[in-house]
């Protein structure tokens, strides 16, 4: 009776053992909803129409997918594709700020290595990118861009 109580103690530690050491085949991600996307696009347009700038903003998911473009009613047609690739680009590589070097990554659809693009990160992950463009400059589509991700900062911290 001892012996077969302790070969099934040793079993199972056996299987506990094993199955802390087995590697994991999910994993977990945390998105931005529409609405958290929603009000930092609204905030950034706000910033910039504060600062008397037309522009569009996009925000993407971490994947650089698109959620949410708002264009202001005189912003150019540019802004569309210019915004939704200077996020693009941020939810894909996390270092494009401008002035940078990104060597042959420049070359690649879509890649918009310059001002005016934010990472949105919460709690330790990237939820995805803000871009902003229409302002005069990389560095002013950067503070509207700024002022988007403010506005969701608590919402994203958790």
């Amino acid at each position: 009776m001892r012996t077969k109580t302790l070969c099934i103690l040793a079993t199972a530690l056996a299987g506990l053992a094993a199955s802390s050491n087995a590697q994991q085949s999910t994993f977990q991600t945390r998105s931005l909803t529409p609405e958290t996307a929603l009000v930092a696009a609204q905030a950034a347009m706000e910033a910039c129409r504060k600062q008397g700038y037309q522009v569009g903003v996009a925000v993407v998911d971490r994947a650089g997918l698109l959620q949410v473009f708002l264009r202001d009613r005189f912003a150019g047609p540019h802004t569309v594709e210019v915004a939704s690739n200077k996020a693009w680009t941020l939810a894909l590589v996390s270092e494009t700020q401008a002035g940078r070097p990104m060597s042959g990554i420049r070359s690649v659809p879509r890649m918009l290595a310059v001002g005016g693009g934010l990472m949105i990160e919460g709690g330790g992950a990237i939820l995805g990118a803000i871009g902003v463009s229409g302002a005069p400059g990389g560095e002013a589509d950067d503070v509207c861009a700024s002022a988007g991700i403010k506005a969701i900062a608590d919402a994203v911290e958790f």
